[in-house]
């Protein structure tokens, strides 16, 4: 279980404008249901002043997606949008304090959520960005060489195991770890002509590994859990079936059993309580009882659920209440 800072505690907790903005001018989308991390952000312009006067968002992850995407529109009301667009990941990463190096992927992907909202308000196209499938660097993800470039050089990225965790880029079947690599020293070989970075710290393709860069600075008083309540999915849909997870059946439904058990406490304190009903392939369905049941916030609580038990079993899966069995 990863530690996390008190601010990115309070932005999973009680994340700040989620929810949908009706009169947006301007929507960007990044990832995937089926690779566990999606987002929405949406903004409203003035188009006089050229201000972002509101920010929502809709994002289904893990908790850092989540903070970082409640992070972001906080940071960036009140900036005209050539000012929000020099809100970097980073940026989104030291208002929370830090974020756990595995998880700074969930800044990057505020960063490009930003980045094409504005696009889609100043009515421009990407140009850049190509998803076709034969260009992407890494399919299972979906990450695309721009979106690599941008990671790099923002964060000064000199290996494949930092493109990953900024990206998630090679994180699944490693097959792309070649041409990430390939990526990284003529991206590594720019920042050297630039003047960015020193020759001695760029990445070669064959030679030894860099040194990995510092963590993220954390401030911790004690383990965070995953059994908060508090997931946003307003883009839901099934996610893809994922790739085995070298799990037995048994296996996989301890899982899901404990990260449960871990969530109990915390809605029974609520006058809630739920269990697990049954376990079909990805699938999980869970009884939700006590106040739980027709609480507005009970589509909250069961993406909440998704989100703790897709990070114990670690794989995507889909979790849906026994409404049959729920009664006030």
């Amino acid at each position: 279980m990863w530690n996390y800072t008190d601010k990115v505690k309070e932005h999973f907790f009680d994340p700040k404008n989620a929810g949908v903005l009706d009169d947006a001018n301007g929507v960007g989308e990044v990832g995937s249901i089926s690779c566990g991390d999606a987002l929405r952000l949406m903004i409203k312009v003035d188009d006089a002043t050229d201000i972002i006067t509101e920010a929502k968002f809709q994002t289904f992850g893990c908790g850092s997606a989540i903070a970082s995407s409640s992070a972001l529109t906080e940071l960036i009301i009140g900036k005209t949008v050539d000012a929000a667009l020099a809100v970097t990941n980073q940026d989104i990463a030291d208002y929370l304090g830090g974020l756990p190096p595995e998880k700074m992927h969930c800044s990057v992907m505020g960063a490009e959520a930003l980045r094409a909202a504005i696009a889609n308000y100043k009515g421009v196209e990407l140009e850049e960005d190509d998803h076709e499938e034969g260009a992407l660097l890494c399919k299972c993800f979906g990450i695309d060489y721009g979106m690599v470039e941008r990671a790099v050089k923002t964060n000064k990225l000199n290996t494949l195991e930092q493109v990953t965790a900024y990206t998630k880029a090679g994180g699944s079947c490693k097959t792309c770890h070649e041409k990430i690599e390939e990526a990284l020293a003529e991206i590594n070989a720019a920042m050297v002509a630039e003047g960015t970075m020193a020759a001695a710290e760029a990445f070669v393709v064959g030679a030894a590994p860099k040194p990995k860069a510092p963590a993220s600075p954390i401030v911790v008083k004690k383990p965070a859990t995953a059994s908060a309540p508090v997931q946003i999915s307003p883009l839901a849909a099934q996610a893809e079936k994922a790739r085995p997870a070298g799990l037995t059946n048994l296996q996989k439904i301890t899982l899901i059993q404990k990260a449960i058990e871990e969530i109990r406490p915390q809605l029974q304190r609520d006058g809630g309580d739920i269990e697990l009903v049954d376990v079909d392939g990805d699938t999980v369905v869970v009884k939700l009882s006590g106040t739980c049941v027709g609480c507005q916030m009970s589509s909250i609580t069961i993406q909440g659920v998704q989100a703790a038990v897709m990070e114990k079993v670690g794989r995507p899966l889909r979790v849906i209440p026994h409404t049959a069995l729920a009664t006030a």
